[in-house]
């Protein structure tokens, strides 16, 4: 078979349409700043007011976000993870946030954050607990969901934890999706129905992309590169289940990125970013927005890689090629363009050589008669225009990226020979 059948063949799946959830939300991949993975929870407001889960600390970010320019970069969701309810729900059986820690309750702090032109997610679980311990919303799904409406909630990161029957589970996440719905508010449903479920067999993910906005594969990322590295790997060695199901409305979640703390070197934060990108999956930051270094900063509200995780074609992009200790990542972009990442997953040594061109980029065909090249990382840099039989030699750091994006020319009729 040729090339260019095998790259239409490919082009061509990547475009079946899948049934997406109705809600008219996420139609890009989701951007904004959620509490899990940097303050946890830290619920010792006398100990560490600081980073304890407390109103202030959403206020806080809020005001970041509209200040250092976050809000205008895309970010638009400030996100309550676990740990903010009280321990009991009220008379009428509702579930009240913390008093010492939200005195203010819920929908003030919505009011806070829809005033600064932003919007606020918030968490509950589908099982009889949270994963921290507070109260699931087992058997109350519409008065949960009525809730967060009359709070003014935009967002439910809705977890899996403590469900007592894993066969309840689809149904539990599909009871959730109908009780939003009926509510009447526009509210995002992000999912962890597929992480919980792969534990036992392989997700129905038709039916999951009904149901959800976005939806957590695989366990929780943590500060560290061998996590970034286990979530690549897991989501390449699915990719053939996950990227056709994967579009405006619906989207496959890698998990937050963790850039601007402490467990990555630069070279690795910009990875997590452009193959973030590439996966076309939420930007959801869990970081200290009023303490980050500026380098975390420029790279997060990067314009170029904003645009390739927000492109209106809205296709997952996917692992095309794997050796000699590279990766190379493709998504295909509006206007006939691609999204091309070369990762180095070597540990050891400098800077590595790596030649694109149409023997090991076959989606290359696209520079036929000619394309224009951008890099975006690990620098912006012009690479010019290329042609069918060019090859672009790359230089990419050891767990490094360089992310690039290929633009067609077409030929001008009235150009000569």
């Amino acid at each position: 078979m040729s090339v260019s059948n095998i790259v239409l063949i490919w082009l061509v799946s990547l475009l079946v349409p899948a049934s997406a959830l109705d809600n008219g939300l996420a139609i890009t991949p989701t951007m904004g700043w959620l509490h899990w993975e940097r303050f946890m929870c830290n619920t010792d407001c006398d100990a560490d007011p600081q980073n304890c889960i407390r109103e202030e600390l959403f206020m806080e970010m809020a005001d970041v976000m509209v200040k250092e320019g976050w809000k205008d970069a895309g970010y638009e969701f400030v996100c309550i993870d676990d740990c903010w309810p009280s321990h009991e729900r009220d008379a009428q059986g509702r579930l009240q946030a913390d008093p010492k820690r939200f005195p203010s309750g819920i929908k003030k702090l919505a009011d806070y954050v829809h005033a600064k032109g932003l919007k606020l997610g918030i968490y509950a679980d589908v099982g009889t607990r949270t994963c921290a311990g507070y109260p699931g919303t087992l058997g109350y799904y519409d008065i949960d969901a009525k809730t967060f409406a009359d709070w003014g909630v935009d967002l439910l990161k809705f977890d899996g934890c403590f469900m007592p029957d894993w066969h309840q589970l689809g149904e539990g996440y599909m009871n959730m999706s109908r009780a939003l719905n009926q509510t009447g508010r526009s509210i995002v449903y992000s999912c962890e129905w597929p992480l919980y479920e792969w534990q036992h067999q392989q997700p129905d993910y038709e039916a999951i992309r009904k149901t959800c906005n976005h939806w957590r594969n695989y366990g929780d990322v943590y500060d560290q590169w061998t996590s970034v590295k286990s979530i690549l790997d897991w989501t390449a060695d699915h990719q053939k289940i996950l990227v056709p199901v994967a579009g405006p409305g619906g989207w496959n979640d890698p998990d937050m990125l963790i850039i601007g703390n402490f467990g990555l070197s630069h070279d690795q934060q910009q990875t997590q970013m452009a193959l973030w990108a590439i996966m076309a999956a939420p930007l959801l930051m869990s970081n200290d927005l009023r303490n980050i270094c500026p380098k975390a900063k420029e790279l997060l509200q990067n314009k170029q890689i904003i645009a390739i995780n927000q492109d209106p074609l809205g296709k997952q992009g996917h692992r095309t090629l794997k050796g000699d200790s590279f990766e190379v990542w493709e998504r295909p972009l509006s206007g006939n363009r691609l999204a091309v990442a070369v990762m180095n997953r070597q540990e050891i040594g400098g800077p590595r050589r790596f030649i694109i061109s149409v023997a090991t980029l076959p989606s290359w065909q696209l520079c036929d008669p000619k394309c224009n090249v951008t890099q975006i990382l690990p620098v912006y840099q012009e690479m010019g225009v290329q042609n069918l039989f060019s090859e672009v030699m790359v230089q990419v750091n050891p767990t490094g990226t360089t992310l690039l994006t290929v633009s067609p020319i077409k030929s001008n009729p009235h150009d000569t020979l």
